[in-house]
């Protein structure tokens, strides 16, 4: 009688990494509205960009129970260790409670296992599986010794990963993964990951290029199938990823190399769509999927320069219409570029809300004037189709909205933010 197949027991608030098509981490590329796009159009589960343990260390929860959004915001140091007390709030982290439940992967930069557990405490509730970065060659995830810095540190990250799973797993029943690249010869990647898998983690990613090679140059498989192997034994999910382009292409790559799963970046990038399968219509075109990520920025009020810069990646190029999104400076000029003219009612309201001047003028709408100024913005679009969903209220102070702060909730224990 064959053995069964060994597996890492997955934490009861964990999720198992096998059989799952997913979303990479991607700096700017994978924040809220990008993530729920992915989701939306069949992502099984989405990574977080990369956000760095001291970034996280000191911010404050909130939690808004009329958009269901989730956010750590601190106060800008601005280079002094005493900000302003009307600074405004730097938003660091920001999830949505229910749309991403169950499917979001928090990916941390650290290189100091103590800062690393300070930090994963504070997003753990809300997550279902905490990623340590040790693949990012950029220098902003290097400079300090993260990122792929950390292949060549493999005792401190191995550390980083036993006291994620000796401090976190337990008290809030989730996994640890990491996310590494090859290393230059096999033998040398065979002895990382049999030190990686050994330290309790319940999954590995694998980036199939080595630190020094960069997204234009192809990925490289020769090693996948040993370090499939090698995880398979420990009873460790592995992921591939590097030149993923499709569900489809994902699901044949996990039949040729035997690995768990597969995590698309580039490709997602270029059309979030990328996770339909074919059987269920494949690829969109760009324009339907342009409108469904507006949507979803607008609904979750992103950051206006984050969506511009996502549009610049999802509208081909070519696209006539790509020019004139470039030299667009609000969310009512967008819709109005692109022809969504059902959307630019609600595109006033975020404008608006985020202190930007629909007319699109380059200047900023002062949030003092937003009452006064809301009758005339609207009026100026003049016949307008529904918004994206229901009718829009006017917008409440925190207080009024619910909204707890983490030591609001140490003092009204019946107000407890829910995890």
């Amino acid at each position: 009688m064959a053995s069964e197949l060994k597996k890492v027991p997955i934490p009861r608030n964990g999720v198992d990494y096998r059989g799952k098509v997913v979303l990479a981490p991607m700096v700017r590329s994978g924040e809220l509205p990008s993530r729920l796009t992915a989701l939306h159009y069949g992502a099984d589960l989405v990574w977080g960009p990369e956000t760095v343990d001291k970034s996280m260390i000191g911010t404050t929860r909130r939690f808004d129970p009329e958009t269901k959004l989730i956010e750590w915001t601190r106060k800008p140091s601005r280079g002094s260790k005493n900000p302003p007390a009307d600074a405004k709030d730097s938003v660091i982290y920001r999830l949505h409670s229910e749309k991403e439940a169950g499917k979001l992967i928090f990916q941390m930069g650290t290189s100091n296992p103590d800062l690393a557990v300070q930090a994963a405490r504070l997003v753990a509730a809300d997550v279902v599986g905490i990623d340590v970065n040790a693949g990012c060659p950029k220098p902003f995830s290097t400079h300090d010794g993260m990122g792929a810095a950390l292949l060549r540190t493999p005792d401190k990250l191995c550390a980083i990963l036993e006291a994620l799973v000796q401090n976190i797993t337990p008290e809030f029943q989730i996994g640890i993964s990491v996310k590494i690249r090859i290393l230059e010869t096999a033998e040398q990647t065979e002895v990382l990951v049999r030190r990686l898998v050994a330290t309790g983690i319940t999954g590995l990613t694998v980036h199939c290029r080595t630190t020094p090679m960069r997204p234009r140059e192809r990925a490289i498989r020769g090693q996948l199938r040993m370090i499939a192997d090698v995880c398979r034994e420990a009873g460790v999910a592995c992921l591939m990823n590097g030149d993923v382009e499709s569900r489809d292409q994902a699901l044949e790559l996990i039949k040729e190399f035997g690995v768990d799963g597969a995590m698309i970046a580039m490709s997602a990038e270029k059309n979030l769509s990328c996770f339909k399968g074919k059987a269920d219509g494949g690829f969109l075109p760009w324009s339907e999927v342009v409108e469904r990520y507006i949507r979803y920025a607008m609904e979750v009020e992103n950051r206006y320069g984050n969506t511009k810069y996502l549009l610049g990646q999802l509208i081909p190029g070519k696209q006539p219409v790509y020019r004139r999104i470039s030299a667009c400076k609000s969310y009512t000029k967008v819709c109005e570029t692109l022809g969504f003219g059902h959307l630019i009612e609600r595109a006033q309201e975020v404008d608006i809300s985020l202190g930007i001047d629909p007319d699109d003028s380059g200047k900023k709408a002062g949030r003092a004037n937003n009452k006064n100024n809301n009758n005339s913005a609207l009026a100026a679009g003049g016949h307008m189709a529904e918004s994206l969903s229901t009718k829009p209220q006017t917008k409440k102070g925190l207080s009024e909205r619910g909204v707890s702060t983490q030591a609001e909730a140490q003092l009204v224990e019946a107000m407890a933010i829910p995890t």
